[in-house]
């Protein structure tokens, strides 16, 4: 599959604070990456440097098979056929949802285009505080996609909704995508948003990618404690690794390493049984409605979380076995 963005040892400081050092990573056509990592981690700014909005130190940018930023080149952002949803939807306050959608599409027959493919026909004279935060990203959405750009760039285009509407909004908008068959890079913070949206992920921290995968790959092997401790709940381990194995408090695991790792195990992945020559102990347990987390204290000592279905429910003192699948190794 041919790639609609390709960003190649891609550098930016700002003083001495570097931005991003060293990005290197490509987006298929028609595909959705997600740009995920904590809070500067330089996401934004890797974002507006494909945008235009930021010139590079070093490296390239090639948008739709062209190169629009490098030492020598930096094509204006109006000219590098880049639609871009802001976190705000920034829409015309005095302007009709028509009125916002045209403002960037060729007729009015690609106005009613796009509000049928965003499912706001019928709402086309109303203005932007007429709708709800989700009807207003859908607005947006249509904009940046009227003048057919070649991608479609979000910065936490999600942040400003409900929690209750987010999961739903996000949902839409990947699918409208698809059907318009774009290519987007989207920002955020929040691992759930990126690994459920996603077609690949790169995970950021300190202006470097660790990580670009699938989000089923990337959740089940990170390549670092970080990006897998950052991803979602993990349980780590240590052990000593010799011949071909790890030996843990939570069993014997096959790996490549040898001398000291740390084992990473998802708690999803880690099964208790109920039997009163356990050799592990239950410690607490915190029950969520749709599962429960349950912690075990090994015969080591060590502690490590299980998470659950609503039942059996693990009272306190209750001895088990614990079995875990999937595990990760790491040199220590």
């Amino acid at each position: 599959m041919s790639e609609a963005i390709r960003l190649s040892g891609v550098t930016k400081t700002f003083g001495n604070v570097v931005g991003v050092a060293d990005l290197s990573f490509g987006v298929a056509q028609g595909s959705l990456l997600t740009l995920l990592g904590p809070s500067g981690c330089g996401k934004t700014t890797a974002l507006r440097l494909i945008a235009g909005f930021e010139r590079l130190d070093a490296g390239s940018i090639v948008v739709g098979g062209a190169e629009v930023s490098g030492p020598e080149v930096h094509v204006p952002p109006e000219r590098r056929r880049v639609g871009m949803v802001f976190q705000d939807y920034a829409l015309f306050p005095h302007m009709t949802v028509a009125g916002n959608v045209g403002y960037g599409a060729p007729d009015r027959e690609r106005v009613e285009e796009l509000l049928d493919l965003v499912g706001l026909a019928g709402l086309e004279n109303r203005l932007p505080h007429e709708l709800s935060g989700g009807q207003q990203q859908r607005v947006a959405l249509a904009r940046a996609l009227a003048p057919q750009p070649a991608v479609i760039l979000a910065d936490e285009p999600f942040s400003n909704l409900d929690a209750s509407l987010r999961t739903r909004v996000r949902r839409e908008v990947k699918s409208i995508l698809q059907a318009a068959g774009t290519t987007a890079v989207f920002v955020t913070h929040d691992q759930e948003e990126a690994l459920s949206i996603s077609d690949r992920v790169a995970v950021l921290n300190e202006g470097r990618v660790l990580q670009v995968d699938s989000p089923s790959d990337l959740y089940r092997s990170p390549v670092s404690p970080w990006v897998a401790g950052f991803l979602g709940e993990a349980e780590f381990i240590d052990g000593r690794a010799a011949g071909g194995r790890v030996d843990t408090p939570l069993g014997i695991f096959a790996t490549e390493l040898s001398g000291p790792v740390r084992v990473m195990v998802r708690p999803e992945l880690v099964t208790l049984v109920p039997d009163p020559d356990g050799d592990a102990v239950v410690a607490g347990s915190e029950f969520y409605g749709h599962d429960q987390l349950v912690t075990v204290v090994l015969s080591g000592g060590a502690r490590v979380r299980s998470r659950l279905g609503t039942v059996p429910e693990f009272a306190p003192g209750t001895r088990v076995w614990v079995k875990a699948e999937g595990p990760v190794t790491y040199p220590v």
